[in-house]
């Protein structure tokens, strides 16, 4: 038996860069396990990556700072007849090009990874709407409850995405539709490597978790397709952390007393 319960189901996954984006990972769960994936990409040469990934599933160019391009997604699969059981919006975008200091954060940087990163999730669930199957499930990817002084402005950003979930939960409710997020640990992606101090970051955690041990990607992609799946119904407007306990020991003994010697 599938535990999962995904087989024949569709589900639009957003956010694949490469196999070791979180948004691969779960598509491929999902897709191992019977389901099938429409992929939504940025721009053609983008989905000429993702198709060489996928190769028998359907890609869509959807360019979340255009929202024109967000509205034509759902038309086009009312159009089609596709109706969806998930989505999972795994995005986002911050300029570190040129690192500042949090206050000097410019609108122009913030307001545009602010659509991308959270805002998109409400436009493109609003555009999606109308074909969602009853119990379908929205989920997001978000992160764990650190706050590293060069995650920078995308901090609040993720928290404003946090926010929104139990809001768009909310008003999905009528429709049937689960709303969650994933609050992930420090991950070794290709994303995470553009920020400033990331590897060190990410080494510092490994020390924090319980096991001593990294979180693999996989594993926050496992969480994911459970929540996109109908064995998560009971889980509605929730920000699920994946951090291997790391939350539970920022006072990790053996790196206190390292911090003395």
């Amino acid at each position: 038996m599938d535990f999962l319960n995904v087989k024949d189901k569709t589900y639009v996954i957003s956010g694949v860069a490469n196999k070791k984006s979180v948004a691969y990972s779960v598509a491929k769960i999902l897709a191992e396990h019977g389901a099938n994936i429409i992929f939504t990409v940025q721009t053609s040469d983008h989905a000429a990556k993702v198709e060489t990934l996928f190769p028998n599933s359907k890609i869509m160019i959807v360019d979340v700072e255009d929202s024109q391009t967000i509205k034509s997604m759902g038309s086009e699969l009312s159009s089609n007849g596709i109706s969806i059981d998930g989505f999972l919006h795994s995005m986002a975008f911050a300029n570190y090009a040129n690192p500042k200091a949090f206050h000097q954060t410019d609108w122009d940087d913030f307001s545009q990874a602010a659509r991308i990163s959270s805002f998109s999730m409400i436009e493109m669930s609003n555009s999606l709407e109308s074909v969602f199957n009853p119990g379908a499930s929205i989920v997001t990817v978000s992160i764990s409850s650190t706050r590293a002084t060069n995650y920078g402005y995308m901090g609040p950003i993720k928290a404003m995405l946090d926010s929104s979930v139990a809001f768009l939960a909310k008003s999905l409710s009528s429709k049937g539709i689960r709303v969650n997020a994933v609050c992930s640990g420090p991950l070794k992606t290709s994303a995470s490597a553009g920020i400033p101090g990331y590897i060190e970051n990410y080494l510092f955690a490994e020390k924090l978790t319980l096991r001593k041990q990294a979180l693999k990607t996989d594993e926050v992609g496992d969480t994911i397709a459970f929540l996109l799946s109908p064995r998560s119904s009971g889980i509605n407007a929730t920000g699920l952390v994946v951090d291997a306990g790391m939350s539970c020991n920022y006072f990790d003994e053996e790196v206190v007393a390292q911090s003395h010697s």
